[in-house]
């Protein structure tokens, strides 16, 4: 299918920027079950200063903030052709070899609380496959998914602590248990078409793990399902840290408000109607 995306990130500040850098990680690729068939980026208030292929193979933009100015808006308009693979994306290619996403970080470090997740799991750990589904059955009763709980400093143990949080925190807590088991695991971000609405708060989440004979396979815990034609991967990393949409500084900018519009469809984007990812449990959830 051909989906549409309108993705616009508006940062406010206080004061205006004496100096700034942003990291965009914001233009999908041509990989395995998706084509980008077009991409535009625009900015006010930044400037453009380089483009490149960061450690996780994600086209990477690097630019500065216009001295002075009190707002930077970044707006990405594109379509991406998409199939289902059931979650395959395929054999691992890149600059980090398959052992780096076997380590922790600060996000996805397992403690008790994980390891007795792992624990709990009722299936056979040689089904490795089998077993992950399973897992992400079992974290998705004991992660309730409700926005607003969690943010993106929320590690895997105080999601699990909490009871409650988003496709985010899910995929962390996705992440430090296959790890324990010594699975492959990454973060993926990226965009969600949903039948029922097209505006959307956020981007989407999920994980994926890395099978002998299969390579990396998606799962998003949050809708309960691998990922399909319907999605759009963006970014992947270690964990969100390292596949984050826009991470930078602002020196004397002050106080800082973020505001985000983004519009995903199966048309053309334009007048027409819209839909919304974080927030709602209808169809599918997003976030």
């Amino acid at each position: 299918m051909n989906l549409n995306v309108s993705h616009t990130t508006r940062y406010t500040f206080a004061e205006p920027v004496v100096h700034g850098l942003q990291r965009l990680r914001l233009k999908p690729k041509s990989t395995h079950g998706q084509q980008v068939l077009e991409w535009h980026m625009d900015f006010i208030g930044a400037q453009p200063q380089a483009a490149y292929e960061d450690q996780h193979n994600n086209h990477t933009t690097l630019v500065t903030i216009e001295p002075g100015v009190s707002e930077v808006v970044v707006t990405c308009r594109g379509s991406v052709s998409t199939v289902d693979r059931a979650g395959v994306t395929g054999q691992h290619s890149g600059h980090m070899p398959l052992w780096c996403f076997l380590r922790p970080t600060p996000l996805t470090r397992a403690g008790n609380r994980v390891r007795a997740l792992v624990a709990a799991v009722e299936h056979d750990r040689a089904d490795t496959l089998g077993f992950l589904h399973a897992l992400s059955g079992l974290i998705a009763e004991q992660v309730v998914y409700e926005p607003g709980v969690t943010d993106v400093t929320t590690t895997a143990e105080q999601a699990l602590a909490a009871g409650k949080g988003v496709c985010q925190d899910h995929a962390h807590v996705f992440i430090s248990a296959g790890r324990l088991l010594d699975i492959p695991m990454r973060y993926v971000g990226g965009y969600l078409w949903m039948e029922d609405r097209v505006e959307q708060e956020a981007g989407h989440g999920w994980a994926e793990a890395h099978i002998p004979g299969l390579g990396w396979v998606g799962f998003d815990i949050s809708n309960k399902v691998c990922p399909d034609e319907r999605y759009i991967r963006v970014a992947t990393g270690c964990d969100y840290s390292e596949a984050a949409p826009i991470t930078g500084m602002a020196m004397g900018a002050g106080e800082t408000s973020l505001t985000v519009d983004l519009s995903v469809s199966d048309k053309v984007l334009g007048g027409q109607q819209q839909q919304q990812c974080e927030g709602s449990q209808s169809q599918a959830q997003g976030g």
